[in-house]
């Protein structure tokens, strides 16, 4: 098994129209979220994307909650499915030495090739990105790991709650009176999967003007530091260091998450200036309240924050939600419900966005995807095929892309190549 691979790519359901990533062949190694949710974007805009497993060292999304029904199993997961849809699974043994052809042959049929590991992991394979460019120049390989490759920490692996305290979220996540709070799951790994994309693509049109593949390395904890800029700069520029706030904010009174009526229901609400204090004054019954020497100014309220919670909250805590923040939406003053999980599925503005997808899953049932939150008129993406079942296309991808016999393939798997 020396020769590249000739054979054709598995089909990908499809409606008759072109998709932006349409021919884009991937063969994936990443696992848990970062990867996943950038390769299933790919996969959603057309690329064929093949996701490499193991059963013997399982992919940690896979036994991870929720679980449909509440069954646990390698298929069940709720998380798993949602950031794996639209992709084509193969069960590969990384330590059966026989894999690493495979690897070499996928990697010559393939245009990109992603993973997330702590650096060193695919090297210490024999497949390091310098050993399969050389095998395809025209290759762009994409790793992503907590800090990049080199360095003192480069080594050190981890998850998302790690990385948001060593970024520094967690220090500005939570109430001042309390311990830091990480913010929710692996929030750094929802954050960056765009970062990627957009490398990935960059990379896609260099090689069309130059016929040359490239390696992408991101750093996790240098892209997210992006998203704390203000607080840098505050830093840098004033000398300042931004603390836990809770849900305050330094230019904003009030501004806060309300309870309202019923169990754990809860309404943002934010006033920008003094004339949005004043019609909140109005709405609450209080018009007098603005003229309070409490609360005039902005810095008037941001001095007794607490008190003007409080009156927000008793106005609010009898309430419906939904009833708040419409009152406050027509009067000019920004709000918002705190949706629970069932109240996303029936936010109207998310429903005519077709924001989640639906699809078929043969052990979960039909269950929704999360979509992009962007559109492409002219190619749009398609959500129709579910998260594969472990070693769900390892035959197909066999037979299909490298062209092996079904005498070949048993062999393997006998050999424990495949899985």
């Amino acid at each position: 098994m020396t020769d590249a691979p000739t054979h054709a790519t598995p089909d990908a359901p499809g409606d008759g129209h072109r998709q932006a990533l349409a021919g884009l062949k991937v063969l994936d190694f990443c696992w848990v979220v970062i990867g996943p949710m950038l390769t299933r974007t790919l996969a959603d805009h057309g690329a064929t994307v093949i996701r490499v497993e193991s059963k013997s060292r399982m992919e940690t999304l896979r036994i991870s909650q929720p679980f449909a029904g509440g069954v646990p199993g390698v298929n069940r997961s709720g998380y798993f499915a949602n950031y794996n849809a639209n992709k084509l699974g193969l069960a590969l043994n990384m330590a059966n030495p026989g894999a690493i052809d495979i690897v070499k042959r996928l990697a010559q049929w393939a245009n990109v090739v992603t993973e997330n590991f702590t650096p060193g992991t695919m090297e210490r394979w024999g497949i390091g990105h310098e050993t399969l460019l050389a095998a395809n120049p025209a290759l762009i390989t994409f790793s992503a790991s907590m800090f990049g490759d080199g360095g003192p920490q480069a080594r050190q692996p981890g998850y998302g709650p790690v990385l948001t305290s060593l970024a520094g979220f967690s220090h500005l996540t939570g109430y001042p009176w309390r311990p830091p709070s990480t913010p929710y799951g692996a929030y750094t790994d929802f954050l960056l999967p765009h970062f990627g994309v957009a490398a990935i693509i960059g990379a896609l049109d260099q090689r069309r003007r130059t016929g040359r593949g490239t390696h992408i390395e991101l750093s996790q904890l240098e892209a997210s530091l992006h998203y704390l800029a203000p607080a840098l700069l505050d830093y840098q520029v004033n000398g300042r260091i931004l603390a836990r706030e809770a849900n305050a904010d330094p230019g904003m009174a009030p501004h806060g998450v309300y309870p309202c009526a019923g169990d754990d229901r809860w309404c943002a609400i934010a006033c920008e200036d003094d004339a949005q204090w004043r019609a909140l004054c109005d709405l609450m019954g209080k018009p007098s309240l603005a003229d309070d020497p409490r609360f005039v100014r902005l810095t008037d309220r941001k001095r007794d924050e607490a008190a003007l919670d409080a009156i927000v909250a008793a106005w609010t805590r009898d309430l419906d939600a939904g009833d708040v923040a419409a009152r406050c939406l027509a009067a000019g003053i920004a709000a918002g419900v705190a949706h629970t999980t069932a109240g996303l599925f029936d936010d109207p503005q998310l429903k005519h966005r077709r924001h989640f997808a639906w699809v078929d899953h043969p052990e979960i049932g039909r269950h929704a995807v999360d979509t992009d939150a962007f559109a492409l008129a002219l190619t749009p993406a398609r959500h129709e095929r579910p998260a594969p079942l472990l070693g769900q296309y390892t035959r197909r991808v066999c037979q299909d892309v490298l062209g092996l016999s079904e005498e070949e393939i048993d062999a393997l798997l006998a050999q424990g190549v495949l899985e």
